[in-house]
């Protein structure tokens, strides 16, 4: 896979491409938008502690696919409040670490989830190779 980030456009905000390039004869793998939601139906306080379990959900999912955070080529987040983005975007940076190439990423602010207690919600695409 390849990061696509011109030179000719303005350098991403954060720890993320502007694109990411998939070459033929990989296999896609989609999660659905993960909450912050434990084995027990529990969930953390604050936004950072929230998108940290989401992306250890994320990393359950990717798990069975025998995948990992470096074949994710895209992340969507989602927020309730731009005094939310640090937090994630900590969570995000931490589960990244290490990445040799980064996903493409879009970070949205958003009225609110399913129940008021969510404060972060996280979706990836991975590519795999066969």
């Amino acid at each position: 896979m390849k990061e696509l980030t011109p030179t000719d456009i303005a350098p991403p905000f954060a720890a993320y491409a502007h694109g990411v390039e998939v070459p033929e004869g990989m296999r896609l793998v989609l999660t659905s938008g993960q909450l912050a939601v434990d084995e027990n139906g529990q969930t953390p306080e604050g936004a950072e502690a929230q998108a940290s379990l989401c992306f250890s959900n994320i990393a359950a999912i990717l798990g069975a696919a025998e995948a990992g955070p470096s074949d994710v080529v895209r992340i969507n987040a989602f927020v309730t409040d731009r005094a939310h983005m640090a937090g994630y975007m900590a969570a995000r940076d931490a589960w990244l670490a290490g990445v040799d190439r980064l996903p493409a990423s879009t970070l949205v602010i958003v009225s609110g989830f399913t129940r008021p207690e969510f404060l972060v919600e996280v979706e990836v695409v991975a590519a795999v190779r066969r």
